[in-house]
């Protein structure tokens, strides 16, 4: 490996230690291993963090970025969780399962796992921890359904993916579909189980008449999801322009129908979308400087050969790539992992005869738990925030569905199926 090679990857590692931001940390990274290479120009910084977002597939971030945060402050999450708490408050322990099919269903709006846990968690925990839940295991399960927001479509991490490998947004969204829902299921079982054990008491059972008129007042922010996928596999649209229908929709529902907001407010959600936009699209130029830097000193390819020498079958390449991502999620963002591991990881899965959809939901789902993972999962810092219960107390208290996760994680890697069935059935 050369000296510039030794230089980029010590700053990376170094910079996180310290607590500089992944965005930073792969900036100041990269100059450095521009200035100890010497023969580049500083001009090409600018150019490459330029070139890396002057795309139009990367437009559906933003625009899904700003429909969600439009949902969310035009009282859709409130309404998505009034239907669940009718259709399944009556189990045992039906508050946390009311939580997590609400993640769920805000999960097919939003496209982001910290946005979900928010939405839905700074409803569901004061109503959980009034109801007599643990405190924990209220906050517990709030990070666990935020989990659900970049599996289940749409999902901004499956947009990144797409950028990167070429693989069809519109598939990637369909893969999700089958093993978002059997997770959200999953997870709903295993709550009800330690809910009753736990002795948490069920709600009353909402007549035909309540559940008839919550489904109503949710039919519009559950409809969304259905255009965007339609939309996109119909071909009436692209992914891009599909985040932008998501867009003059979600104004026309939280302005006209629900009328929650008014045009006084658009502009603090315009801003807080654009925050966060701009976050997401600096991290997103400053790793395709990395990584272009680390292409012009044949990082990836060594790598690359590395790691085919170490698992040489498809078996054995995904169970280490499960192990390589499980790692990176504990200490990373989900698209910073993307935007460097993907393009490394993908040239030998596609080597292997791997499908890109199949490893680009493996990837995802995989991801999703490392935002319940300490130290650095976003999920667990949001319910944390929202509850003000410590990260090592939530953290005690997800574990059994951190190793239902894992478990599912598995299924996914070696049953491909699960995520390929949709698509394939769909396109015909």
């Amino acid at each position: 490996m050369s000296a510039v090679a030794v230089v980029l990857l010590t700053l990376l590692v170094v910079l996180i230690a310290l607590g500089v931001p992944i965005a930073f940390a792969l900036a100041l990274a990269s100059l450095g291993a521009i200035l100890v290479q010497g023969q580049i120009p500083l001009l090409a910084v600018p150019q490459r963090l330029f070139t890396s977002t002057d795309s139009f597939a990367l437009l559906a971030v933003p625009f899904f970025i700003l429909a969600g945060e439009i949902m969310q402050q035009g009282g859709i999450s409130r309404r998505l969780v009034a239907f669940a708490n009718d259709l399944l408050g009556w189990v045992s322990g039906g508050l946390a399962l009311v939580s997590i099919a609400a993640c769920a269903f805000f999960a097919a709006i939003s496209g982001s796992g910290a946005a979900t846990t928010a939405a839905i968690g700074g409803v569901m925990y004061p109503e959980m921890k009034k109801r007599g839940y643990h405190p924990d295991f209220a906050a517990a399960v709030q990070a666990l359904g935020g989990t659900l927001g970049i599996v289940i479509p749409p999902s901004i991490p499956f947009v990144v993916y797409g950028i990167i490998t070429g693989a069809s947004v519109g598939a990637l969204f369909l893969a999700g579909v089958i093993p978002g829902m059997l997770g959200a299921l999953a997870y709903m079982f295993l709550a009800f189980a330690l809910s009753r054990r736990a002795g948490y008491r069920s709600g009353e059972l909402a007549g035909l008449g309540q559940l008839w008129h919550s489904f109503r007042e949710a039919f519009w922010g559950l409809l969304m999801p259905l255009i965007i996928l339609g939309g996109i596999y119909g071909g009436v649209f692209t992914p891009t322009e599909a985040a932008v229908v998501a867009v003059v929709y979600a104004l026309a529902v939280a302005l006209f129908i629900y009328r929650e907001i008014g045009l006084k407010d658009l502009k603090r959600i315009f801003v807080g979308a654009s925050i966060t936009s701009a976050m997401v699209m600096f991290l997103i130029a400053t790793a395709a400087l990395f990584g272009w830097v680390m292409t012009r000193e044949n990082i990836p390819q060594q790598l690359a050969r590395a790691i085919v020498a170490v698992a040489g079958t498809p078996l054995t390449f995904l169970l280490l790539v499960n192990v390589i991502y499980f790692v990176a999620g504990m200490l990373l963002d989900t698209v910073a992992i993307i935007l460097l591991l993907v393009p490394i990881l993908y040239p030998i899965a596609a080597q292997l005869g791997i499908d890109p959809v199949h490893f680009g939901l493996v990837t995802v789902f995989n991801l999703g738990i490392g935002q319940i993972t300490p130290p650095f999962g976003v999920c667990l810092f949001v319910s944390s925030g929202i509850s003000g219960i410590s990260l090592e107390r939530i953290a005690r208290a997800i574990w059994p569905f951190f190793i239902l996760a894992v478990l599912l994680t598995l299924l996914y890697t070696y049953v491909p199926s699960l995520s390929l069935w949709l698509p394939a059935f769909l396109k015909g």
